[in-house]
């Protein structure tokens, strides 16, 4: 039997939002038969204690949870302001004052690690243990974030370093990111390779479109942070609106204040606020809706990207590269070059809005093609992938283990036959 120690901020029967998130999910939900995983985590509930083990029953699947921090849910999904307020210092503090007990859990066995932060690199190679590294982020210094990362930049850029290093395997969710790594990192550009995040293909199943009402439904789900530019897309939904004389709705799924945004007053009254929603819930309310829209400056790679193509909704977006084999002009939605000033690109996507509407209810847009974007990327094949690197870690392992353990054996030995 394998062992996986999967690492990560997150309460596993928590509300936790973010494709990160949702990913960590998938390989709970869905570890190969082989394998046992260990789930180094926090506590949302406040009732679990830290530093002890215990099994849990995740999707029908088992595993061992064991938390190291205590994060309260109404703070799980909210952007830190200071270092010590911040989930993933308290998180990386928690597993090094509890190290003692997350080695008990690998001790005596061959294991290794999965892990989605560079800020973690450092704790499994205390423990011993090959390390696959997901690298999900793209972004730089000069672009809009909530996070810390961008106030503390210079970290940020020393634990990546660190963590590529240390790192046996590297997937990176998108070939922009694998791009930036071999020109800025060579040396850890053998170890990596393009490995996106997964979708449910599954419980995010194709559905007809219901258009009998007239009214257009558009989508969004995920947090509302400033690198998904929030206020272009509620200028584009406050412009569609008017439009179409009133026959537009917002869904948003998640648990950010849209209200902080000062764009948001002009399309509330026309919003659906979900709040978190498990994944059955997610998929119903973008079956509900017709398409689904996106605006940031940069990403990774979004989960409710492929969860609502998945559903067979189309996309209008401001166009990134990683986005090219999804978004297919005439089968799954348009990509619009960002303009220079937000009115160019507002009134660019209000337009692909209207057209892409006009295609739907024309039956232009077949559910079926739109999800066949994403058959590459269900769980079972990403899974299998993402296992089959761990497999292969823990063997050579296990082929090494009797050259390192009789060496030290034989001097003993010998010393009793004198």
């Amino acid at each position: 039997m394998y062992r996986l120690c999967l690492m990560h901020p997150m309460d596993p029967c928590g509300s936790k939002l973010g494709g990160i998130e949702t990913h960590v999910r998938h390989i709970l939900r869905r570890h190969p038969r082989d394998f046992s995983v260990l789930m180094v985590g926090v506590d949302e509930s406040g009732g679990r204690p830290l530093g002890r083990t215990a099994p849990l029953a995740i999707g029908g699947r088992q595993i061992d949870f064991l938390p190291v921090a205590r994060i309260p849910q109404a703070r799980i999904n909210l952007a830190a302001k200071s270092i010590l307020g911040s989930t993933t210092f308290r998180f990386a503090l928690g597993s090094l004052r509890h190290l003692a007990a997350i080695r008990r859990q690998v001790a005596g066995r061959f294991a290794s690690a999965d892990i989605q932060r560079f800020e973690f690199a450092l704790i499994p190679r205390l423990l011993g243990l090959p390390t696959v590294q997901m690298v999900h982020g793209e972004g730089s210094r000069n672009d809009r974030m909530d996070s810390l990362i961008k106030t503390y930049w210079a970290v940020h850029a020393t634990n990546e370093r660190i963590a590529l290093r240390l790192a046996d395997r590297i997937l990176c969710v998108n070939p922009s990111i694998l791009t930036r790594l071999e020109r800025e990192f060579p040396a850890a550009a053998p170890k990596a390779e393009v490995m996106s995040v997964s979708v449910d293909a599954d419980q995010f199943a194709p559905q007809p479109f219901d258009c009998a009402d007239g009214i257009l439904r558009i989508v969004f789900a995920g947090r509302l942070d400033e690198f998904k530019d929030p206020p272009l897309m509620f200028e584009v939904l406050a412009a569609l609106h008017a439009r179409l004389n009133g026959k537009l709705e917002f869904h948003y799924i998640g648990t950010s204040e849209p209200s902080r945004y000062h764009e948001f007053a002009a399309i509330e009254a026309f919003t659906t606020r979900h709040g978190y929603q498990p994944a059955a819930g997610v998929a119903a309310i973008v079956a509900r809706s017709h398409a689904g829209i996106l605006t940031s400056f940069f990403e990774g790679l979004p989960c409710y990207l492929l969860e609502t193509l998945s559903v067979g909704r189309p996309f209008a977006a401001i166009a990134l590269p990683q986005y090219d084999p999804f978004i297919v002009p005439g089968l799954s939605g348009t990509q619009i070059r960002r303009r220079a000033d937000m009115a160019g690109s507002r009134g660019a996507l209000v337009e692909a809005f209207l057209t892409l509407w006009g295609d739907i209810r024309a039956g232009r847009i077949d559910p079926m093609v739109v999800h066949q974007r994403v058959t590459p990327y269900t769980l079972d094949n990403q899974m299998d992938r993402l296992f089959d690197h761990h497999r292969r870690l823990q063997d050579a392992m296990m082929s090494a283990a009797p050259r390192r353990i009789l060496p030290r054996l034989s001097v003993p030995l010998a010393a009793k036959r004198r």
